[in-house]
């Protein structure tokens, strides 16, 4: 694959404004504290309505990590207490029966443990919430179960554990093997462990290994990344997410630790990015949306061919589940016609589950209009491609009256020709696909308010 035409330089700098991931439309800053459990429960029932067999993944948030990694702005708790740990596997598996209630008859394709760092949990105890879910819910005959882990703080074994208790997919947090980078991250690892954690994984039949790695780190540079993009070669995943390091310090105070003077400048950042892709491509991988890449016979390149592509809060994926149930501490919940968000302190997530005070912190009941523009920036996320007949039909529209309006802010992207818009289709083309983010946005009726431009990240 050529990658040269995804590199117009000054578009990308033309267009690199800050802007939604779009991993939900609206956004999580939509979500309002008027949204209750009577709405999450409506919502369910909406979906039993619709769908002779629903279907659901699961979501099960772990919010511990063993250490602080300065970049990340999930989450987290930082500890290494036991007791702490056990509490709150206990609560969680009183949230997983307690939701179950109100999924009769719905279908769980899907279980994804994320975090955190779920792998702060021994094989026992993850077999522990998973029995507990599969005595709750009906499980496919041929679900997915996927796990975020540490290399950090496993050994070898763990990987044969985790396969045994019915784990299918891994996920492992690489971003950068240079131990400059890794020190001033606070992630100092061993590259030759993670080689191995990852070919031990597919000897005991793991059906797919996940790496992320990310670009823009403290005193990365082209040389760096150029020894990380081997060792990723050596690594053999099945699939890379590769993301911009986003600092945002005022936001995620573990990242004061980061001094600005460290941080590539602007034009090495681009630099790095160009570099990671197009290495990438001619390693094999097929590039999947705007950040994720994955072997021609891994589900998510089979799903990007088929344009069967979604996206979720965890990224890109092939799952075609009804909705998401998010378990645990400040997991989010997307259910069809709506957006429910648990509490996000650790102490009120207790209190919720002993009947104290609401599980819910907020939420958004979805219109109409919400569920029509969501469809057209998925549809665009992840085939950057709309046919506009099949849509109309679908939602029982004229599609170009019905967007006028964002097809006049998409103009300026067409005389840029980033897009092609005519009477049969809207479609992104090459030299717009990294500014897909950007293009989205003009369908995105929430972002007229201030409090929300100011809290996204660059699109490069």
């Amino acid at each position: 694959m050529s990658t040269a035409e995804f590199f117009d330089k000054n578009m990308l700098n033309k267009y690199n404004t800050t802007g939604p991931r779009y991993t939900s439309y609206p956004t999580a800053l939509a979500f309002n504290k008027a949204f209750n459990e009577a709405d999450f429960v409506h919502s369910v029932s909406r979906l039993k309505t619709t769908k002779i067999k629903p279907s659901v993944s699961l979501y099960l948030h772990i919010p511990f990590c063993h250490s602080l990694c300065y970049y990340c702005g999930c989450n987290k708790i930082v500890t290494r207490n036991q007791d702490k740990l056990a509490k709150y596997l206990s609560y969680l598996k009183q949230e997983i029966r307690l939701r179950a209630t109100q999924f009769p008859g719905f279908e769980v394709s899907s279980v994804h443990f994320g975090g955190g760092t779920p792998s702060c949990f021994s094989a026992q105890q993850l077999n522990a919430l998973l029995q507990e879910a599969r005595s709750s819910y009906i499980f496919a005959d041929s679900i997915q179960q996927s796990i975020e882990i540490d290399p950090r703080q496993i050994d070898l074994q763990y990987i044969d554990e985790l396969r045994d208790i019915g784990f299918t997919r891994l996920s492992i947090g690489v971003q950068d093997v240079n131990p400059c980078v890794q020190e001033r991250i606070n992630r100092v690892q061993s590259t030759d462990f993670i080689c191995k954690l990852i070919a031990r994984s597919k000897d005991v039949g793991f059906a797919s290994v996940n790496i992320d790695l990310i670009y823009g780190l403290p005193s990365q540079d082209a040389d760096k990344l150029a020894n990380t993009l081997k060792q990723v070669n050596r690594m053999d995943p099945d699939r890379i997410s590769l993301f911009s390091y986003a600092h945002m310090p005022s936001l995620f105070p573990a990242q004061r630790k980061i001094k600005d003077e460290w941080l590539p400048s602007s034009d090495t950042k681009f630099s790095l990015f160009q570099q990671s892709i197009t290495t990438l491509c001619n390693q094999g991988y097929e590039f999947i949306g705007m950040d994720h890449f994955a072997k021609p016979s891994d589900e998510l390149s089979l799903a990007a061919k088929a344009r069967t592509l979604s996206r979720n809060f965890q990224g890109y994926t092939s799952d075609q589940s009804d909705c998401l149930l998010g378990l645990g501490v400040s997991s989010i919940s997307s259910l069809g016609s709506a957006y429910a968000q648990n509490v996000k302190k650790l102490g009120e997530y207790y209190k919720a589950i002993d009947g104290l005070q609401p599980l819910l912190e907020k939420g958004l009941a979805l219109n109409d209009d919400d569920i029509i523009h969501r469809a057209i920036i998925n549809q665009l996320m992840c085939n950057f491609y709309v046919n506009k007949a099949e849509f109309s039909e679908k939602f029982e529209i004229d599609f170009d009256a019905y967007f006028k309006d964002c097809l006049q802010q998409l103009q300026p992207f067409e005389r840029d020709n980033l897009v092609t818009n005519n009477s049969d289709s809207i479609t992104i083309r090459s030299r717009g696909r990294l500014l897909v983010r950007n293009i989205c946005m003009s369908f995105d009726q929430y972002l007229m308010s201030p409090a929300h431009k100011l809290r996204y990240s660059r699109v490069i």
